[in-house]
């Protein structure tokens, strides 16, 4: 079944399973592996990608549901050359260890940064960042997104 979406700012049709999740069609058809595959239950969060603006996870959300919707995965977060500013933030604050997360927490500290009215608080930044990190990086992650809501 043909599916029409936009990917990072373009026009995309897929002829696929209508219940093929969404992060498998980002990875395997279209070629963008910025999006890792964590759990496979929507939990971890390594999967995190911006469908209308809003962090999702899409490792169980079908192709199906994104027709005639704006995807938006790590690899078009930024403009050009230039970083989204949490990108920034995230480099500044020295997030990462691993890093197999932080694709997906990136994509969620920016919904939550692009959506706050300020800096968020240490409870907001809680509540909305649940995405898990092995490497338990989540003090920087904070640093990150204040840093970035006020850039």
């Amino acid at each position: 079944m043909a599916i029409t979406f936009t990917l990072n700012g373009a026009e995309k049709t897929v002829d696929v399973d209508p219940a093929m999740p969404l992060l498998w069609v980002v990875r395997d058809v279209e070629g963008l592996t910025g999006s890792k595959f964590g759990c496979g239950i929507a939990q971890c969060g390594a999967c995190t990608m911006h469908i209308d603006g809003a962090a999702q996870r899409t490792c169980v959300l079908p192709i199906s549901a994104v027709a005639g919707k704006s995807v938006t995965t790590i690899e078009g977060l930024g403009q050009g050359d230039a970083l989204h500013r949490v990108q920034q933030a995230w480099i500044e604050e020295d997030v990462p260890q691993c890093g197999y997360c932080q694709s997906g927490m990136i994509m969620a500290a920016a919904a939550l940064v692009d959506a706050s009215d300020g800096v968020p608080s240490d409870e907001d930044i809680a509540e909305k960042m649940d995405n898990i990190c092995r490497c338990g990086t989540y003090t920087r992650v904070r640093a990150a997104i204040k840093r970035a809501a006020q850039a």
